[in-house]
């Protein structure tokens, strides 16, 4: 009995041996097993991050759609500028190997995409052109022509966002100066209307209903009065959501007594984001522009982000008119500038006065150089932001080798030399097709650079 006993007690402590080691084979595969996931999800993680950056672009209009990156001046030289420089390329693919001419040219995408300037395509300046040729004796749009009275009605955000600073004041205060220097610039036989949108309520979910129903035309359309026009100018603070569509909607309503047969009905939309209420902004900006008001519609974004100035342009295009981007008061000022401008050219129209519309050409030679000039200071800066980096990478940072850098840096040059090619060539066939009048000119800009869209006067 004692020694089945032995036996049986040493038989249970070697099968509970073996259990132990068979958990903590387990375990140890258990944990090998896991580790290397935890790598694996790392290094997954760190190549989410790296830049990939969207293919050269093939023509201006490309070339306009590629997403804005950092465009400020970087000095190498100073620490400061070593930092940011730093922080933006952290991510980039690793070529410090011996990478394919294909990685490099990847590479060049990515780095790229990191110093991306803003360009204007051609249809900018198609846009602003066209609308110079409001009043030009050729054109043939009926919507186009001068008539024997001109409204001017601007539609302002008076949506929470307006509060946001701006220079020494908020948005609202750099929008109030320009309108009021605006207005009183217009002729004195003009009429002027304010209508804003937004000021009601808060930007709370629970006053969105109120606010989406808050557009107020707190001038009526009517010759300028200085007094009256700035304290109704008092009640544009800034409040709530941002109800675009709505504010188009009653617009129609203001205008609806200012038939386009016997009135130029001008309507500037102001706005510093995207309709926040549910409304449909293009299609009631379709329908204003389709009714026997027949308004040109110009749309100003006030320092939008890339989703409002998209809603926005779409509001421009639907209803033929021009769409700008300012970033400040002092763009503001300068989009409402060019509408007393029109303005100047209308009273002598009707004055029959000579000598506005046949300052239409120099206008436009000067719209053009202005325009390239622009471009072209893209052009450097982007230029220079790459090259600097890409010496300062491989001198100072060893993130590539020689081979690599100076094929990158050739690159660099065979690229911004192909858009100042396209931005010259532009320039050229802007300035030959501006000899020709203006009606036949904007016709030929049209087809040649925006022939997927509808037909415009």
């Amino acid at each position: 009995m004692h020694i089945r006993h032995y036996f049986l007690v040493a038989l249970l402590m070697a099968f509970l041996v073996g259990c132990s080691q068979e958990d903590a084979d387990k375990e140890e595969v258990t944990a090998q097993t896991e580790n290397p996931s935890e790598e694996i999800s790392e290094e997954k993680e760190a190549a989410d991050d790296v830049i990939v950056g969207p293919p050269l672009p093939t023509s201006l209009e490309e070339l306009e759609d590629l997403p804005k990156g950092h465009t400020e001046y970087l000095n190498t030289l100073e620490d400061e500028g070593k930092q940011a420089t730093d922080e933006l390329t952290k991510n980039l693919p690793d070529i410090s190997g011996n990478p394919t001419t294909e990685e490099l040219d990847r590479y060049y995408e990515a780095i790229l995409s990191v110093f991306q300037e803003d360009y204007e395509g051609p249809g900018d300046l198609i846009e602003q052109l066209k609308y110079q040729a409001i009043g030009d004796p050729d054109i043939e749009d009926p919507r186009y022509q001068f008539k024997e009275n001109m409204n001017v009605t601007i539609i302002l955000d008076a949506s929470g966002s307006m509060a946001n600073p701006e220079g020494s004041g908020t948005r609202m205060d750099a929008a109030k100066n320009a309108i009021n220097e605006f207005v009183k610039a217009l002729p004195e036989e003009a009429n002027v209307g304010l209508r804003i949108y937004g000021h009601e309520g808060t930007g709370k979910v629970g006053d969105q209903a109120l606010s989406c129903k808050s557009s107020e035309l707190i001038y009526p359309i009517s010759p300028y009065d200085e007094a009256a026009f700035n304290e109704a100018l008092k009640k544009a603070t800034p409040a709530g959501w941002t109800p675009i569509g709505y504010a188009l909607n009653e617009a129609q309503k203001d205008l609806a007594a200012f038939k386009g047969d016997k009135n130029t009905n001008i309507i500037y939309l102001v706005s510093d984001g995207i309709s926040t209420c549910e409304d449909d902004p293009i299609e009631a900006a379709k329908t204003l522009y389709d009714s026997d008001i027949t308004p040109i519609v110009n749309v100003i974004g006030f320092n939008v982000d890339q989703e409002a100035q998209k809603q926005l342009q779409e509001i421009a295009d639907v209803t033929e008119g021009s769409y700008e981007n300012v970033t400040d008061a002092q763009g503001l000022e300068e989009e409402l500038r060019k509408a007393n401008d029109i303005a100047f050219k209308w009273k002598q129209w009707k004055t029959r006065e000579e000598g506005s519309i046949n300052l239409q050409q120099t206008d436009n030679y000067l719209d053009i150089f202005v325009y390239h000039s622009q471009q072209y200071g893209k052009w450097v800066n982007e230029r220079q932001n790459i090259g600097f980096t890409l010496t300062y990478l491989y001198q100072q940072r060893d993130k590539m080798s020689k081979e690599s850098h100076d094929y990158l840096k050739e690159k660099n040059r065979e690229y911004h030399d192909w858009i100042e090619q396209e931005y010259d060539k532009l320039r050229d066939e802007l300035e030959g097709i501006n000899d020709l009048n203006h009606a036949e000119a904007i016709k030929q800009l049209e087809e040649k650079y925006l022939s997927n869209t509808a037909d415009t006067p």
